[in-house]
C-alpha cells in the first residue's frame, strides 16, 4: 500500500481554522489547537445569545408598551393585553412597541378604545 503524505491537507486545514479566529488575541489567533477550542465556545456563545437577544427584546418591547400606558394614565400592561386579547386584536408586542414609540398619538387611541 502507497504511503499518503498529510502535509497538504493538514495545512489546508490549519489555514481554515485560522481564518475564522481572525482578529482574535494571542494564541487563539496563531495556535490550531487553541483556535478549535476557541471555534467552539464562539459557537456554543453564539447559540445562547441568539435565543437570549429574543428574550432580551421581548422585555424591551413590555417596557415601552408598559411605559407608553403609563404615560397615558391607562390601565397597566397586564390589563391592556388582557383587553386585546379579548377584543381580538392581532397585534404583537413588537408592533405594540413601535406603535407606542414611533407614533404615540394612534398608540393612545388604540389604548382608549380598549380601556372603555
Amino acid at each position: 500500500m502507497a504511503r499518503v503524505k498529510r502535509g497538504v491537507t493538514k495545512l489546508k486545514r490549519r489555514r481554515n481554522i485560522l481564518s475564522q479566529v481572525k482578529g482574535y488575541r494571542f494564541g487563539r489567533s496563531k495556535k490550531k489547537r487553541v483556535a478549535k477550542e476557541a471555534i467552539f465556545h464562539a459557537g456554543a456563545y453564539a447559540f445562547r445569545h441568539r435565543r437570549a437577544k429574543k428574550r432580551e427584546f421581548r422585555n424591551l418591547w413590555t417596557l415601552r408598551i408598559n411605559a407608553a400606558l403609563r404615560e397615558g394614565g391607562f390601565p397597566p400592561y397586564s390589563k391592556f393585553m388582557g383587553a386585546l386579547k379579548k377584543s381580538k386584536v392581532a397585534l404583537d408586542r413588537k408592533s405594540l412597541a413601535a406603535l407606542a414609540k414611533d407614533h404615540p398619538e394612534s398608540f393612545a387611541r388604540l389604548a382608549a378604545t380598549l380601556s372603555r
